[in-house]
């Protein structure tokens, strides 16, 4: 079984083929399934989209971005079609990490598909979306998984010699007399409130 280094490695080595323009080893386009994909790159207008990953403990999250329309956002579909294109990355990705590790990745999707769409102008509209999936094999916390305590013992004995409020034995400071003035912070000073003291309380 691969170690969460070896995977996390292994993945990277995949992303680093993933840039536009890419080719494999018989000189062929790289084909992830992104929409700057389609038509001609030099006839058609391209759509400028891509994608890249992250390692929240035992999961990975693929991170989508791409130009929209707003007749695409506001079209019936719109939502489904980014979780297609995440599914279509990942299933990349599981096939390249095959290629270049010899071992198999599992992915499998955790929680929903979170998006949001922006804008600088009527014309320029852009997406944002992500998605987690759990890694396989890797036994790394999760986010939501309560930590164990990993104290070492000389530290919480340590932690231990904490005496509270008890005032050590070396400590010589008297204590203010009731109804004296006493500083408290902040460039005052603030009279005790004690019915004995002549001050009153600012």
């Amino acid at each position: 079984m691969a170690t969460t280094a070896e995977i996390v490695q292994g993945i990277s080595q995949v992303m680093a083929n993933t840039y536009d323009g890419a080719l494999d080893e018989n000189g062929e386009p790289i084909k992830v399934g992104l929409k700057r994909e389609e038509g001609h790159p030099i006839n058609d207008s391209r759509v400028m989209d891509g994608f890249k990953v992250s390692f929240p403990a035992n999961q990975i999250c693929i991170h989508y971005h791409a130009e929209v329309k707003l007749k695409e956002v506001y079209a019936n579909g719109f939502e489904s079609d980014l979780e297609q294109m995440i599914e279509d990355i990942a299933s990349f990705i599981k096939k390249e990490y095959k290629k270049v590790t010899g071992s198999a990745l599992s992915l499998k999707k955790a929680g929903e598909l979170d998006a949001i769409v922006q804008n600088t102008s009527r014309v320029r509209t852009w997406v944002q979306a992500k998605c987690y999936y759990d890694i396989g094999g890797v036994d790394a916390e999760g986010i939501n998984d309560a930590s164990e305590d990993r104290l070492e013992d000389s530290f919480r004995k340590f932690l231990e010699q904490d005496s509270g409020d008890k005032r050590p034995s070396n400590d010589k400071t008297k204590a203010p007399t009731p109804g004296q003035p006493s500083h408290a912070g902040g460039g005052k000073v603030h009279a005790r409130k004690d019915v004995s003291s002549p001050h009153k309380a600012e």
